[in-house]
This record gives structure tokens, C-alpha cells and sequence, in this order.
């Protein structure tokens, strides 16, 4: 009895019109054929040009455009995020969406006292607590950056941990080095039980930034995605140029670059193992040209997500972009206004997975636990916006309004249709509240961000997943350097 699922399929607004979407990707072809990549690593060099793409004597991988429709057709439309617990296992395709959790912030915001502090590992697994709760967050993306551990290798393995423990939901992540994945991997089979378990039902993708536009290959990142790819570990093609800085100041070149850039990582994962799980995700940020610092709250943001999502569907493939983060240091108006108008948008066009969409401000340098609560409520309403109307014999009411009307009742109160449908047309909000003045100063004048500090605390004190059983977690102790205590978990 929900108004809204994960999933519900979105499309309804399409910012480009056919021609626009026609021109926009003759020009990612162009770009792809005509530039291509520099900085391939030779293993990338060997299994695309095995797979149809040319290295050029200036040292640069171009791929022709009959060989990115190869790696096109031959790509996984039907993709399965598995959670840890299969009720959250999310089907991405088509036009369904779904909302995922930011990541790398290096700061926590305190709303109350209005300062930010250096981000801990303790947050990362407290924020995916919180996530845990909330009903319209469906996937766990690691929100902030563990300044507290130096060693990279342990960030890595402990940024997958603390991630997983705190929700049975899917995780995604990311790795600086492809042996730190590698060792991660092996901790993952242990959770899942076996590898075989976990190449049945991987709960964890990586977010992988394996270029650096423009139309460069981040060569570490190259191999992790490899490894990935080898490890059956679902992948995010990850572009995040920057309009006007790292990507062409217009947007429709910004959105053809983003799509030359994915288009030439899922050839290369497509070179590796035809049909791997792989997200398009075209992530392209926004520059405040006055200043040339990134505006992740601008409209313009929201436009590049929502035409980056109109290009996915018409090529049927999993697309993912980020929008839905605000450029306000702490949760208040600006930042609510930024938040729900760029992930209605995105939502709207169909976006598959929309990263960022909860808990980001500063224009993703800071990340804030109590707006995770709150941006679920905005999560809600934008589903409950993609959803739109269902238009039906029973919908349309007619016997309703003839009795409502013809037997002189004035109003459909208590009609037995309005009772039925409270639950399943209507969508309301936990922390945003519709009480009249007067019975909002009886209730002691609450406010949403007071709420969510109370909720947020409530849930940290109770809210220990126990999915991970102390035997394995104590395996994973014995062989990995894990910095969370057992106590900290709650156990």
C-alpha cells in the first residue's frame, strides 16, 4: 500500500528534441573516431584494437563508430543491482529510476552549530545507517572520504566496509588502486559467503572515474576497472568533466563529450566480457563562469543530467548521472530549493540511477547526515512526480462524482474511494510538516531540520544491521585492517 516503488519509470520530460538527440550523438561519433583517447594502458591498447579500435601514431585510441555500436548491442540492457538483502535488488532498465547517495565528501556538516569538521570513518558507516531507514534512498553510495585513516590502502578496503555493514542495501564504492580492489574483492567473497556466491549476486559496484576529460584515460583507473569487470563487480562509466572548464562551455557540446567519454569505457568493458554490468554515467558538473568554481546546485545542472538521461534512452542503455546536490554550505532553504528542483528534473527524464540526489552541499565538498532524512522526503515527492497519473475506469470517478453530486453530499470525504486511495495516490512527508499555524504553534512550533537531528539521533543509538554475522566478521578482522570497533557496531 505505497504511492511510490523504486522503479517507477520516468521520461516524461525530454529537454532535446529528435534532432537535437540525433546531432548530439553524430557529434560524440565524431569526437570518438576523430580525437579519441591518450593515455590508454597497454592491456586497454591490446583488447580494444582486438576489438575493433585503432591506435593512431600520435599515440591516441580512436574507436570508429561501427565499433562502438558493437559494444552497444552487445551490452547488458536488464542489469540487476543486488542487495545484500534481495527485497532491496533493483532492476535497472528502460526508463525505471531510482535514488542513490552521494560520495567523497571530505566534510561533515553540523546544521546546529553551523560549522563543518573533517569527515571520520565512524561517519561513513553512520550515514549508511541513516540511509538504511530511508524508504526513497535505494542505493548506498559511500557519502564522505575517511580522513582519519592515511594509508590509502585501508581507506579503500575500510570505505567498502563501513558501507556495507551499515545497510542491506546495494553499496557502491570506489578504489585508487587496482590491488587495493583486488583485496577488497576477497573480503567481499568472505561476506558473501564463497566467490561463487558473490559472482552470483555482487552487492557492491565501483564507481570507476577512469577518464580525465577532456579525453584522457586515468590510467589506475583503468585497471581497476579491469579488475572489476574480471571480478564480476557491476561498474559506473564515470565522465565528470566540468562545463566551461574541463568540458565545452555549451551544454550541448558538454553532453556530447560526457557521451564520447562513457561510450569509449563501455567499449573497453565490452572488450573485456561482452555484456558486463556496466551504468553510462554521464556526470557532467557545472562551472559559475564568473568564478570557475563548480555549481552543482545551478538549473544548468539539472538541464546536463535530464538531456544526458534523454541521450540513454534512446540508446537503451543503464544510465546514471549526478544531480540533486546544492551549493549551500548547510541545510536551508537554498539548499532544499537546489536539491528537489535538480532531482525532480533528472527523475523526470528518466534517468536510470541519479547519484547525488541526497545529504550534499558545498557542491559536494561537505555531506550532512540529518538531510539525508530530510532529502528523503524530497526523494518521495519526486518519485510520486514520476509516477504522474493513472488514468483508469476506476481513476476517473465517474460513479463516484454521480453519487457525490446526485445524492447531495457536497463533498468525497467519506466516500469509500477516498478512504481506499489515501495510501496508494497520495504521498506524505515524515518531516515536512502541513499543519495549520495555529496547530503548529500548539505542537510547540516544530521544524524539519529539529526533527531530523532527533531522528538522526534515535537511529544511531538503535539502528545496528546485524546482515554480517560476528563469525565472518570476525574472519574478515583476522585478515583485513579494519578500523571500526566491534563496539562501535553495536556488538
Amino acid at each position: 500500500m505505497k504511492p511510490v516503488h523504486p522503479g517507477e519509470s520516468g521520461g516524461q520530460y525530454k529537454p532535446l528534441s529528435h534532432k537535437d538527440v540525433t546531432a548530439v550523438l553524430e557529434n560524440s561519433f565524431r569526437i570518438l573516431e576523430e580525437i579519441g583517447f591518450n593515455q590508454a594502458t597497454p592491456h586497454c591498447i591490446k583488447t580494444c584494437t582486438a576489438y575493433g579500435a585503432e591506435m593512431g601514431d600520435d599515440d591516441r585510441l580512436r574507436i570508429p563508430r561501427k565499433v562502438v555500436k558493437k559494444a552497444i548491442e552487445s551490452s547488458n540492457r536488464d542489469l540487476v543491482l543486488h542487495g545484500q538483502d534481495p527485497a532491496h535488488d533493483l532492476h535497472v532498465t528502460g526508463s525505471r529510476v531510482y535514488f542513490y547517495t552521494p560520495g567523497a565528501a571530505g566534510m561533515i556538516a553540523d546544521p546546529v552549530n553551523k560549522t563543518n569538521r573533517d569527515a571520520l570513518a565512524q561517519d561513513l558507516y553512520d550515514m549508511s545507517r541513516i540511509s538504511d531507514t530511508c524508504e526513497h534512498i535505494h542505493i548506498f553510495q559511500r557519502t564522505n572520504v575517511l580522513c582519519d585513516i592515511k594509508d590509502n590502502y585501508a581507506m579503500d578496503l575500510n570505505t567498502t566496509y563501513n558501507s556495507v555493514m551499515g545497510t542491506t542495501k546495494h553499496v557502491g564504492s570506489s578504489w585508487t588502486e587496482a590491488h587495493h580492489l583486488e583485496k577488497t574483492l576477497k573480503l567481499l567473497h568472505l561476506m558473501a559467503g564463497s566467490e561463487e556466491a558473490w559472482r552470483a549476486r555482487p552487492f557492491v559496484s565501483q564507481s570507476n572515474c577512469f577518464v580525465v576529460p577532456p579525453m584522457k584515460f586515468a590510467e589506475e583507473s583503468l585497471e581497476c576497472l579491469r579488475i572489476a569487470v574480471e571480478g564480476s563487480m557491476p561498474v559506473l562509466l564515470l565522465s565528470a568533466g566540468q562545463a566551461g572548464a574541463t568540458a565545452p562551455a555549451c551544454l550541448a557540446g558538454t553532453v556530447s563529450q560526457a557521451w564520447a567519454e562513457c561510450l569509449g569505457g563501455l567499449v573497453y568493458v565490452n572488450a573485456i566480457k561482452p555484456g558486463a554490468p556496466a551504468i553510462l554515467g554521464t556526470w557532467p558538473f557545472v562551472s559559475d563562469l564568473r568564478t570557475g568554481a563548480m555549481s552543482g546546485g545551478s538549473p544548468e545542472q539539472g538541464i546536463l543530467s535530464a538531456a544526458c538521461a534523454q541521450i540513454g534512452q534512446h540508446l537503451d542503455l543503464p544510465t546514471g548521472t549526478g544531480c540533486g546536490m546544492s551549493d549551500s554550505k548547510l541545510p536551508d532553504f537554498q539548499g532544499g530549493a537546489e536539491h528537489a528542483s535538480n532531482v525532480a528534473i533528472a527523475a523526470l527524464s528518466g534517468a536510470n540511477v541519479i547519484y547525488e540526489s541526497a545529504g550534499m552541499y558545498a557542491s559536494l565538498l561537505s555531506a550532512c547526515p540529518e538531510s539525508l532524512l530530510m532529502d528523503n522526503d524530497v526523494l518521495g515527492a519526486c518519485m510520486r512526480m514520476v509516477k504522474g497519473v493513472t488514468v483508469n475506469e476506476e481513476t476517473l470517478a465517474f460513479d463516484v462524482t454521480k453519487d457525490v453530486c446526485l445524492s447531495n453530499k457536497g463533498h468525497y470525504l467519506g466516500s469509500d474511494q477516498t478512504l481506499k486511495v489515501m495510501q496508494t495516490e497520495y504521498i506524505y512527508p515524515e518531516f515536512y510538516n502541513r499543519l495549520s499555524p495555529n496547530d503548529w504553534s500548539d505542537a510547540g512550533k516544530p521544524e524539519a531540520l529539529s526533527e531530523a537531528v532527533q531522528r538522526k539521533e534515535h537511529i544511531l543509538a538503535t539502528h545496528f544491521p546485524k546482515h554480517v554475522s560476528d563469525e565472518v566478521d570476525d574472519k574478515i578482522r583476522a585478515e583485513f585492517p579494519v578500523f571500526l570497533s566491534k563496539k562501535a557496531l553495536g556488538r
